[in-house]
């Protein structure tokens, strides 16, 4: 009898910095996952930006050395400071380089312990299929019942997953981003009806007031018309809303219950779901005004902490 070949499980990213509570209870969560034994483990650890982090980048990285459980540990400590965007973009293209696909996972991140078994099913189910650019493991804390599963064209960035062929498509160039959007219909769909600012995100991250990968990643999917599978229950919950991060603050609009069971993965039609896209921009519209007023124009809050 002929056996099926193992399946190789995604390697896992980890992107940490200075908040060594953060990264161990990051950690933790992942370990809790039932294929973290069988899992590669890369973490990118930046470097201090100045004297006063030196002492809890020390820390981080005493911890990081200190983390088994997994099939493999791989640490890649940086001397200077790289930067959120840097790092994440550099860390990632080496990783999909060698291993054709990858998740990735900031610091501050901690994951259902059903969230690799969702992501690397979802990367098989969808290894193929060219229309799919990533997979994502948070979904906002919307009021509306949300399908088990779903496709948007926006490929989030808290817990996510995606394949070479997806990366492939990411332009670091903002400026060239910003020339495709060619009408004013572009921009509206690109800010979900108009409730939330991406669009000025994308011109803030050229000028330099915002530091974010992210809305480059959003943006280079969204010119492709490329979608990104998203469950219906979250398996993330980001705790870095504390003031612990790079311009961060309490955000308990983010706040989300970890799902409780595993995602199960349904063949569906390949098409973004308007209701699912509806229901986001009714979330953006009712956060607005409060998430305006608290942090005005660090909108990278949501997609790039540095500014």
């Amino acid at each position: 009898m002929v056996q099926k070949n193992k399946r190789i499980n995604a390697p896992i990213a980890l992107f940490v910095y200075n908040r060594p509570q953060h990264t161990r209870q990051t950690v933790e969560a992942l370990l809790a996952n039932e294929l973290a034994n069988e899992s590669d483990l890369l973490i990118f650890a930046d470097g201090p930006k100045s004297d006063k982090n030196t002492g809890a980048v020390r820390q981080v990285r005493e911890y990081i050395h200190s983390v088994t459980g997994f099939k493999s540990i791989k640490i890649n400590e940086k001397e200077s400071n790289q930067g959120l965007a840097n790092s994440i973009i550099a860390g990632v293209t080496e990783v999909v380089s060698k291993y054709g696909k990858i998740i990735v996972l900031e610091d501050d991140m901690v994951a259902s312990p059903y969230f690799l078994r969702y992501m690397n099913d979802a990367l098989d189910m969808y290894e193929n299929e060219d229309k799919i650019i990533s997979i994502h493991g948070y979904v906002y804390p919307v009021k509306e019942k949300l399908p088990e599963t779903f496709f948007l064209c926006n490929p989030g960035c808290w817990g996510w997953a995606t394949w070479k062929r997806g990366w492939d498509l990411f332009e670091p160039n903002g400026e060239k981003l910003l020339d495709k959007f060619k009408t004013s219909t572009q921009k509206k769909r690109f800010n979900f009806d108009n409730s939330f600012p991406f669009y000025k995100m994308l011109k803030d991250q050229i000028k330099g007031k915002v530091d974010s990968w992210a809305i480059r990643w959003y943006a280079s999917a969204f010119l492709q018309n490329k979608l990104t599978l998203w469950p219906g229950k979250s398996l993330v919950l980001n705790i870095g809303m504390d003031n612990s991060g790079s311009h961060c603050s309490k955000q308990p609009e983010f706040d989300t219950e970890l799902s409780s069971e595993n995602i199960q993965l349904n063949s569906m039609d390949i098409v973004e779901s308007t209701l699912c896209r509806h229901h986001f921009a009714k979330y953006f519209r009712t956060i607005k005004m409060t998430f305006m007023k608290k942090i005005k124009n660090k909108m990278s809050l949501l997609y790039g902490r540095n500014i």
